[in-house]
């Protein structure tokens, strides 16, 4: 499927967050958690954001994934599954971004694992075939 251009222009910054977090991911010395969740975060807002522009629904700016949420699920209820996945990410955005706080190694993996997840949700709803 080929997307809008506005539309693709959000794939592209979201693949960029994905592949940005997967190879921070596989930093074995010095690695940086809080980078890898924000991207993670990063790269689901921007799908979120692709998918609401597809259905055409406004949405403000904002990192706020559970937000977006609300918005998307206007259209299709069924992303009410994943909010728990999205409330995993949603700290990512601010609250490790700053000093105080940090997210571990774990925390990371987690959030990759549910990057993926919604990643491959959006690209399906999307009509976007992975590349291998």
């Amino acid at each position: 499927m080929n997307l809008p251009h506005n539309i693709q222009e959000w794939v592209t910054k979201a693949e960029a967050d994905f592949q940005t977090a997967v190879t921070m991911a596989r930093k074995k010395t010095n690695p940086v958690p809080d980078v890898v969740g924000f991207h993670c975060q990063q790269c689901i807002e921007k799908y979120l954001k692709a998918f609401l522009t597809w259905k055409m629904l406004n949405f403000s700016k904002t990192h706020d994934l559970l937000g977006l949420l609300e918005l998307a699920l206007l259209s299709e209820p069924i992303l009410e599954k994943y909010r728990d996945d999205l409330r995993s990410l949603n700290p990512f955005s601010v609250q490790f971004r700053y000093p105080g706080e940090n997210a571990d190694i774990e925390e990371a993996k987690e959030a990759l694992t549910r990057m993926k997840k919604l990643r491959k949700y959006f690209q399906e709803r999307l009509g976007i075939k992975e590349e291998r």
